[in-house]
């Protein structure tokens, strides 16, 4: 039983920094991605950024340049630093697993079958 379990969200002054953190437990060792998705009030949920256990990194377009994607298998812990917030990055942010090994759709919702329960960010202008 994969479970995952975020932090770190809170409400940031325009411009501020956080770093989400998701820690999972019943996950393989190998053959993983963990990814970072957020949803909007009336909004689709958007992916943000993933890492697979090979280190591969991907972001999504409102992301890259800002936000950084990170592990440390040491603690089963992936990490999300955001920097340069803006008040459209508001959203809960979710943290999701895909044990399937296979990436090509890595960036869709629907690849991912574990999911943490989500923590709130609110970026104030």
């Amino acid at each position: 039983q994969v479970q995952l379990v975020e932090s770190g969200g809170g409400l940031v002054q325009a411009g501020g920094s956080l770093k989400l953190s998701c820690i999972s437990s019943g996950r393989t060792r190998d053959n993983y991605a963990v990814a970072w998705f957020r949803q909007a009030p009336g909004k689709e949920r958007q992916f943000v950024a993933a890492i697979t256990w090979a280190d591969s990194t991907y972001y999504g377009d409102d992301s890259t340049g800002r936000f950084t994607i990170s592990e440390d298998t040491s603690r089963n812990a992936v990490y999300l630093q955001m920097r340069g917030l803006v008040p459209e990055d508001t959203a809960v942010y979710y943290c999701a697993a895909d044990q399937s090994g296979n990436f090509a759709a890595i960036r869709s919702v629907g690849r991912y079958a574990h999911w943490g329960q989500g923590t709130q960010v609110t970026v104030a202008s």
